[in-house]
Parts: structure tokens; sequence; C-alpha cells
């Protein structure tokens, strides 16, 4: 029987489930029957749309477990990260959203407050939820407000920092107050650190199934509520430590801990939820779940669980795209026959090793390549450490992770001049995922940082001769940000100008059009729209965009308007240091800078997105054409400095 099958027969339970209170009325029995049905369903669904299947399916029955036990949205339920909050969503009532998944109009694939009242906070961003935890627990305490305080923290995510500072700060302050550990030795790939190390100890110790099994009959045949419960569980937790593992993790910090126990038994995560809610205090419940869990090719996916695919093969679970070449294959390749030639350049990324091409300099050289988890503030100045140790680390992270680590960037390696090159895959609008993994801020964020250098290549070629140009920087800092999804196809320059490439030009020199990384094609065809207008224009790619090299003003100043288009914020954007360096450069040319507006733009396809920005060859033509022919009818001044951003 297929899975669609499955979903269409056995159903009636699922199908009945509009909230929480649904699944508090179902038997022991019915949940296991529902249990199964939600991974139908998650499987039929998601292998349509793509997304987060591998981290949804390991936590089917801890959701059931959480809403049985307590009452959201009164009692509030934080997930970290927030993309294991697919069957939260299920049993909200939000089922029938599910056919248009991270697509425009359909469900987001993180908690949303627009689409709930069960959804609190919008994270994407790993480790934070203890310290939101703390802040609704101190709040509640100080206000006379008994509602329970529940945080899904990934074993993952506890690599971050932000966790631990917030768990010393929640055992000081001593609030009811339930972390969940969801333990499944992964965040994206297997989980690193020390953490991780003493975790898989429990799961690894031959005696665990045994321990499970303990915890079971424990929990069943205990009649005992509150305190008493907890005692017994406390015993048992004992018994588990003394036995298989010897030092207390969490206790060690003054905070109680129940566990382990099987995340995928609905009773036994009840039981300890309800003895954990009972205590009064902040209690740790270490749950041990299996990523991809019922759905034999996610756990049978050694490199991820099929943690985030696109739309695939139910059956098989292989993606249903055909392959096509990637930014991030594209950078991988490089890096490694870049590490061919220099012993010295090194690899660092936070959890991340597939996802951003890590992983294939891992593969040939393992000892060179540092998955520090999710940590990016410390992969930063562990970079800078590595550069003050003779070598040149490459840090390859999410664009938007990278914000998390501005300080140390500045400060740690910017201000010693350290060669640290950050390559960030998916910069610019990514789409599916939402407005906190769109790749904007970088250019702007990162763009006030004194000495540090950022490209941003077009294409594969380019790409291949920035790394390398980035990777030679040994004077400070460089960034090479590239987009999600296909390379696009090479684009030659018909001649360089020092740094900058001329992608077009005309007899003409109506308008410089500063296309900056992959919206070179999209200005090379504004650039054919605007000349059907009578018009000449010169397309150029100025390859590094921070500093502004001093020959795009140079170029700048030959126009009679300057435009730019680039895939970040605007505020602070290329387009607006641009007309900057124009102004100190006493060039007195109008400049126009399209680019995306800060702002919390909604999830869709990348086309989606940048259509309703204007950011299309259509729309960013038009716009040219109106500005060119109004200077026309009204000549600027030239007492007056032109040289000014505008949209």
């Amino acid at each position: 029987m297929s899975v669609e099958e499955g979903t269409a027969n056995h159903g009636r339970l699922l199908g009945a489930v509009r909230g929480p209170q649904d699944v508090k009325r179902m038997t022991a029995e019915q949940l296991d029957i529902l249990g199964a049905e939600i991974r139908d369903f998650l499987i039929a669904k998601v292998s349509r749309t793509g997304g987060h299947i591998g981290p949804n399916l390991g936590v089917v029955e801890l959701t059931l477990a959480m809403h049985r036990v307590f009452d959201s949205p009164r009692d509030r339920l934080l997930f970290d990260t927030g993309h294991q909050a697919y069957v939260h969503k299920i049993l909200t009532g939000r089922q029938e959203g599910f056919d248009k998944l991270r697509q425009r109009g359909g469900l987001s694939g993180y908690p949303s407050q627009a689409e709930s009242e069960h959804d609190l906070i919008e994270n994407s961003h790993a480790s934070t939820a203890l310290s939101y935890a703390d802040g609704l627990a101190k709040a509640y305490a100080l206000r006379g407000e008994k509602r329970s305080v529940v945080a899904v923290v990934g074993d993952g995510a506890l690599t971050g920092g932000m966790c631990w500072e917030a768990l010393n700060n929640i055992a000081t302050a001593g609030n009811p107050l339930i972390i969940v550990v969801n333990d499944n030795g992964r965040s994206y790939s297997p989980t690193i650190g020390g953490l991780a190390d003493h975790l898989s100890s429990l799961r690894l110790n031959p005696g665990y199934e045994k321990v499970l099994d303990t915890v079971k009959d424990a929990l069943g045949n205990t009649p005992f509520v509150g305190k008493p419960m907890y005692e017994v569980l406390h015993a048992v937790k004992k018994g588990i430590k003394d036995a298989v593992a010897p030092q207390a993790m969490f206790e060690d910090l003054g905070i109680k801990y129940v566990g382990p126990v099987d995340g995928h038994d609905v009773p036994a995560v009840e039981a300890a939820l309800r003895a954990a809610k009972n205590f009064g205090g902040p209690v740790i419940v270490h749950a041990v779940t299996r990523k991809g869990y019922g759905y034999r090719p996610a756990e049978d996916d050694e490199a991820d669980c099929l943690h985030g695919p696109g739309a695939f093969d139910v059956e098989t679970g292989q993606l249903v795209a055909a392959p096509s070449v990637k930014w991030t294959h594209v950078f991988a390749n490089e890096l490694v026959t870049i590490a061919d030639e220099r012993p010295d350049v090194v690899g660092i990324t936070a959890a991340m090793a597939e996802p951003t091409g890590i992983a294939t300099l891992a593969r040939k050289y393992p000892e060179r390549v540092y998955d520090v988890g999710i940590a990016e503030q410390h992969a930063a100045t562990s970079a800078a450490g590595l550069a003050m140790g003779g070598l040149h680390p490459v840090v390859a992270v999410y664009a938007t992770f990278l914000n998390r680590a501005f300080d140390q960037v500045l400060l740690d390696v910017a201000m010693h001049k350290l060669p640290v090159t950050f390559v960030l895959d998916r910069a610019g609008i990514t789409g599916p995922d939402g407005p906190s993994h769109y790749g904007i801020w970088d250019m702007s964020v990162f763009g006030v940082v004194p000495g540090l250098r950022i490209a941003a290549p077009r294409d594969s070629a380019t790409l291949r001769e920035e790394l390398r140009e980035a990777i030679a920087v040994d004077d400070g800092p460089t960034i090479l940000r590239f987009p999600t999804g296909t390379v696009a196809a090479d684009l030659p320059a018909v001649r360089r100008v020092g740094p900058v490439d001329v992608l077009a030009e005309s007899a003409r020199t109506d308008v410089l059009l500063v296309a900056v990384g992959s919206f070179a094609g999209l200005g090379m065809e504004v650039a054919s729209r605007v000349a059907e207008q009578g018009y000449g224009v010169t397309v150029v790619d100025p390859r590094w965009v921070r500093p502004i090299p001093a020959e795009l003003v140079e170029l700048a100043a030959g126009h009679r308007l300057v435009v730019t288009v680039e895939d970040g914020v605007r505020v602070g954007g290329v387009g607006s240091a641009l007309a900057q360096a124009m102004r100190d450069a006493d060039v007195r040319v109008p400049v126009r800078d399209l680019g995306v507006p800060a702002g919390w733009h909604p999830h869709g396809t990348r086309a989606q997105i940048l259509a309703d920005l204007g950011l299309t060859a259509q729309d960013v033509a038009r716009d040219v054409t109106g500005w060119i022919s109004g200077l026309d009818a009204a000549p600027v001044d030239p007492a007056t400095d032109g040289a000014t951003a505008q949209n």
C-alpha cells in the first residue's frame, strides 16, 4: 500500500482532529493509530512541496504527548528550532494548509503568529527558545499567572552558547519551566561536540534498551502524580546515571532531570511531562527520538535523514527535480582544488557541512575541517585563532546566520586584520523558508566593518575566481556571497576596468547599470529593453562590492544616470555606498538604487518575491527608462549635488 493510499484509507482519526482537545480524549490505542496517520500525512504532503520531513517524523509522539499534558495556547509551547513544528501545526487545526506548505498562500515552514494563536515565537535560528522561555516564565511569575512554559530543544541546539547562558539563568530564577531535550543525535547532520558525545553514550550503551524499559515500566506502573511521581522518576534517573552516565550533565546546573525516556512512546513521554509540570521548578525531560522515524528512506539517509529536501518520490525518497549544478557545488569543488594547492586552507562550519558544501572538503581532508555545532559566534572567533596560528580558515554558513556573529567578525577578526574568508550560501531572497532565512542583510550589515572586503560572483566562473582572490587576501577578512539554487550560465565580460567587469556597453553613455552578483543576467535584459527606447546602457558587475572600487566611481562619472540593482536591503546597501563614494569624489551624477526594502517579506518562491519587490527585468527597465527620460525633460542643475540615492 502506498503512503497516499494509506492516508486516504486510514486517516479517520486525523481527519477528526481540529485542535488539541481532540487529542486529549483519545485512548492509547487511538494515539498509536493517529501517530501512524500523521506520518502518512506528512510524507504524502511534504513529498509534493518539499520541507523538513526528517525532523518532524521524529517528534510525532513527543508532540502528541505535549498537547495532551499542556493546554495550548494558554500554556506556551516553544520549538527550537521551528522546523520541527509541523506536527504541532497539524494538531492545532492547520491540516488543510499543508497542500501549499512553504508556498505562496500556504503554511509557513516555521511557527507563525499570523497562522495561529498556538504559535508564539517565529524562530528558525537555533538556540533561542530557552531565552524566550526564561523571560516568559519570569513574566508569568511576576504577574501571578499559573501558566506552563515548555521549550522543545533539539540536542543540536544545545551546541549553541545561548542555550547555556539561558540554562544558567533558568536555574538561578527557579521558575516553573519545562525543557524538553529532543535528543536524536542530529541537528542537520550528526550533532558535534562534548554534549553530543555525552548523550551518545546513553544511546550507544549496551544497557540503554534495558534502561528505557525500566523507565517505561516505572512510568506505567506508578499511580502517583505530582512530587511522589517525580521522586520515582528521580530515583529511576539516579539508577540510569550510575549505570550508564556517571556524570549528571544537567543537575550540575541546578536543574532537575527526568530521563532518558523513549520519545516514541506516548504514555512514557506523557507521564514524564506531567511529573515535570507538577514539580514547580525548572525540569529537563530528556526524550530520545529518531530523526526520520517510521519512514525507511529517511532513516536510511545517513547524510541528514531527509532533513529538508525538495519535492521527493514517496517510495524512494529521491528528489523529483532533475540534478543541476548548484552554486554550493561549484564552491565546494573549487575549495577542494584550492586546498590541494594550499595546505594552510582549512574549513569551518556551524552544523551545516552538507548544505554549505564544506562536507566535500571534509571527505578529502577530514583533519582540516571543523564543525563547531550551531555556534556561529564561536566559529568566527575560532577562525580568528586559526588565522593567528598561520592558517587561512574558510567559514561556510548561510548568509542569514552570519548576522549572529557580527561582533566577532568586527572585533575578533577584522580589528586584528586576520585573513579569514566567510562564504555565505543562500544570500539574498531565498524564498520558501521565509523572512528569518533571507540572506538580505549581509552587504549592509558587514559593509561597515573596516578592512573587510565583500565579493558577489555572478556565475560559476566568477565564483571560482573570486574565491581564489578572497583566499589570497592575507591582511584582513573577506566575504564571498552567492544565492541558492542552480548556478547562472557563465556571462563573460567584454572588458575589465580594475576589478570591475564591463558586461555590455553602448555608443551612448546614458545609463550605468550596476548589477550586483546574480543580478548580472537581469542587468543584461534590462539594457536590451532600455536600448529599444533609444538609450544606451553600460552594464557592469563590480565583482568586489565593498569597499566601492574607485574604478566604479570613475565609470559613473562618464554617464548621465547611475542605477544599482542588488539582492540585499537598500538601507546601507551597495547603491547607498556607491552614492556616498560618488559624493566624496564630487561626482554629481544622480543615483537610483534598487534593492530589497528593509522589512519582513513573506515566504514564496524567489521569483514571486522579486516580482512583488519590483526586481524583475520588466520593472527595472520601466524604472530606468522613466528616470533617464525625466532627465531629458528636466536636466539636473549643475550647482546641485545629484549623487543621491532614492527609489
